[in-house]
């Protein structure tokens, strides 16, 4: 995934009102009390949050390889009822499979 320029702004500055058009020019609006940040900052932001996008891949990876909340429910109302371990065994799969850097 590319950050956008606009989503840096934001984090930076998230009550300013900005524009950011195609060729990536910058129109402040209303900086709402907020500072404004250089261009420096706001690539340094795009850089940050790029990183934090790819470290975060595994938590995207689990989320859909996760059963739904009712299987996992029923996993482990079957579980007690049968003592078994399916439901744990299921999230460590997944745990496994996808893991955290």
């Amino acid at each position: 995934m590319t950050i956008h320029k606009i989503e840096a702004i934001k984090s930076l500055a998230p009550k300013a009102e900005v524009i950011v058009g195609a060729s990536g020019v910058v129109t402040w609006h209303n900086l709402n009390g907020e500072t404004q940040p250089t261009e420096d900052q706001i690539t340094a932001e795009i850089n940050r949050l790029e990183t934090q996008y790819t470290n975060d891949k595994y938590k995207r990876d689990r989320a859909v390889a996760y059963p739904s909340i009712q299987e996992q429910l029923d996993l482990q109302y079957w579980d007690q009822v049968n003592s078994t371990t399916k439901w744990k065994d299921a999230v460590a799969k997944v745990k496994s499979d996808n893991p955290k850097p």
